[in-house]
């Protein structure tokens, strides 16, 4: 059993950065790929980025390219999300995930309750 806890969410205004880390517990963390989904209200969960459990290879979601990066630290057993250039539109529950490496929320097996991000205009 893989239990996720994410940290990192707040409030912050539009242009600025923040930092979401997904803390897994379990000794198999490196076997998984990992990633991070997002939902706003009233609207279905949207795939953010994935990384790969081998030789990391990245999936980033079009909405986000160029102002989101994933990382993992296997030795921590964390995934990180970096978000710069924050958007109102960005504003949502982040969700982190671990299962196979797609973009599908139906991928992956274990989820983390969530953290919610805020960006004002």
């Amino acid at each position: 059993q893989v239990q996720l806890v994410e940290s990192g969410g707040g409030l912050v205004q539009a242009g600025g950065s923040l930092r979401l880390s997904c803390a897994a517990s379990g000794r198999t963390f490196s076997s998984y790929s990992w990633g991070w989904f997002r939902q706003a209200p009233g609207k279905e969960r949207e795939f953010v980025a994935a990384i790969s459990w081998g030789a990391p290879t990245t999936y980033i979601a079009d909405s986000v390219k160029g102002r989101f990066t994933i990382s993992r630290d296997n030795a921590k057993n964390t995934v990180y999300l970096q978000m710069n250039s924050l958007k109102p539109e960005d504003t949502a529950v982040y969700y982190c995930a671990g299962g196979q490496f797609s973009s599908s929320p139906t991928s992956y097996r274990y989820w983390g309750q969530g953290t919610q991000v805020t960006v004002s205009s």
